[in-house]
């Protein structure tokens, strides 16, 4: 009897367990779809009103000048051992200084660092990296070469080279792009439509872009964007970050062990300030928050002299300090 039993709530175990899982992989792709109906219904909004522009592109043969701007910094190539892809960075300030090091998210690359490339290269070696997949690095064709896993091993590597010695619904809906850019080939499709529209629109929409009206993009600044995103392969590239989250979730609680400051843009359209909140459960050492307010999301573009006084204030401060002065 006891051995019947037991093997009951074996049975039912597993049985929990492969309805909860049916039932998040139902959300997914439900959730999917329904992103997919609504970028449909964008798109044929777009051939009624736009039938002579939807389908045209302009072809972005040379970079503009401010990619090439030497008060950024240098250009610079390392192939790192794990992967051996190569990776692109612009650097600046002296060797052997503490090293400072930027990383972009979606749709950015090595230049939305700009303003700090030039303000922290007095006391720090600042390097602004195109992760894989983005501007001027590798750009591995497969999913599966985007995983979380493959992308803390480049950090990894990269900061070993350079040493020189969902729990909020409101914030699924915030994160709908995640789920639309699950779909094959479409998304690049989207992005692409009318000479990359919607691209423009992330940084330049009232909704979305960037909100302090003295560091509006200039015309220059966004075909440093568009460019970096129209060449071959560029948009696979960095929506393949998206297409593995799922696979990974949910994601292990690691404890961060190690000074944080983190910066937030009031005004975010992709990012609920709660999750912001959260993250004080994970770190196991000296944390500090910041609401930045009328900032949107592309905050250190946004609010720039903000973002670096934040910045400095931290690093000077007892437990910033010490951190670096140990890097």
């Amino acid at each position: 009897m006891a051995r019947l039993l037991h093997n009951l709530l074996l049975l039912t175990v597993g049985l929990t367990l492969k309805i909860r899982v049916m039932g998040y992989w139902s959300l997914i792709y439900g959730y999917c779809a329904l992103c997919t109906g609504v970028a449909l219904l964008k798109l044929g909004w777009n051939i009624i009103l736009r039938p002579s522009t939807t389908f045209q592109w302009t072809v972005r043969e040379t970079p503009p000048a401010c990619l090439n701007d030497t008060s950024l910094g240098t250009h610079c190539y390392v192939r790192i051992k794990e992967s051996g892809l190569r990776f692109h960075y612009v650097a600046a300030g002296e060797r052997g200084k503490p090293l400072m090091l930027f990383l972009h998210g979606f749709p950015e690359f090595w230049f939305s660092w700009r303003h700090q490339l030039r303000e922290f290269k007095s006391e720090f070696r600042v390097v602004a990296v195109d992760m894989r997949g983005y501007g001027e690095s590798d750009l591995p064709s497969s999913t599966e070469s985007y995983r979380l896993d493959y992308l803390v091993t480049d950090i990894k590597d990269i900061v070993e080279y350079l040493d020189y010695a969902l729990c909020h619904p409101s914030q699924m809906l915030k994160s709908s792009y995640y789920f639309f850019f699950q779909l094959p080939h479409y998304p690049e499709f989207m992005l692409s439509i009318n000479d990359f529209k919607a691209l423009k629109s992330l940084f330049t929409s009232r909704s979305t872009g960037i909100s302090c009206k003295g560091r509006w993009l200039t015309t220059e600044d966004l075909e440093a964007y568009l460019y970096a995103l129209s060449q071959p392969g560029a948009l696979t590239g960095a929506l393949n970050y998206f297409r593995n989250v799922f696979s990974v979730l949910p994601l292990s609680h690691s404890e961060v062990r190690s000074p944080v400051l983190l910066l937030w843009g009031e005004r975010d359209a992709f990012l609920e300030q709660d999750m912001a909140e959260a993250c004080r459960l994970y770190i196991r050492n000296h944390f500090r928050l910041n609401i930045i307010s009328g900032a949107s999301h592309w905050l250190q573009q946004d609010q720039p002299d903000i973002v670096n006084r934040l910045i400095w204030t931290f690093i000077k401060e007892g437990e910033g300090r010490k951190h670096y002065r140990n890097l």
